[in-house]
């Protein structure tokens, strides 16, 4: 049986990366985007990646980054993969010596078949709600139907997924991997344990 792997992004402090990880987490994202709530400071993310076990995939989140700057998240925090949630082009996005995400935002008149072509050397493809102007954690869900099947690439289902939802989710998208960042928080950017727990135990049933 497939399992659907989680990711909990915007993590801010070893406290709750820990908590994510005891739940069951595969991957810990790391938000590299000032205007977000969520941001942290290449030092501040080195700190918490230092100190967790092995095994838990690192994510650094990247909205129309410079190269300099990814360079430097690299080098000072050894993450493990790339999430590029701009409007970066594929041939910079596969140019760093990581793996890479391209995340998509589901505008009304997207062909996600023709969006996902342009990225063939992404890891991943995440699939986000669209609000104009907002690159990513909108708290808002999208019509999964719009996602085909089968999937045109291996799909990362993002946008407004809470504990209330999450398991449909999994039942109607059959994605490879959940992510999920105010869903399972008290305040932005500081995370609640007992809804990271009710999360993942939602995921894990679902499957």
């Amino acid at each position: 049986m497939n399992r659907t792997r989680v990711k909990i992004c915007g993590i801010t402090n070893i406290e709750d990366a820990l908590a994510a990880i005891t739940a069951g987490a595969d991957s810990l994202g790391f938000v590299f985007y000032a205007p977000s709530p969520r941001a942290v400071e290449i030092e501040q993310a080195a700190e918490i990646i230092a100190k967790l076990p092995a095994f838990v995939t690192t994510t650094a989140l990247f909205v129309n980054a410079e190269r300099e700057f990814i360079d430097r998240v690299i080098e000072q925090t050894r993450i493990d993969l790339l999430q590029f949630h701009g409007d970066e082009t594929e041939a910079f996005c596969s140019s760093f010596s990581r793996p890479y995400i391209k995340a998509i935002r589901m505008k009304p008149e997207l062909d996600l078949t023709d969006a996902v072509e342009q990225f063939t050397s992404a890891q991943a493809i995440l699939l986000d709600a669209y609000r104009p102007g907002v690159p990513g954690g909108t708290g808002e869900a999208f019509d999964w139907d719009r996602i085909p099947t089968p999937h045109p690439a291996t799909i990362i289902l993002a946008g407004g997924l809470n504990c209330d939802n999450v398991a449909e989710a999994v039942k109607t998208v059959k994605p490879y991997a959940i992510d999920v960042s105010g869903g399972v928080e008290k305040s932005k950017g500081i995370k609640d344990t007992d809804k990271i727990n009710r999360f993942i135990n939602e995921v894990t049933r679902a499957n």
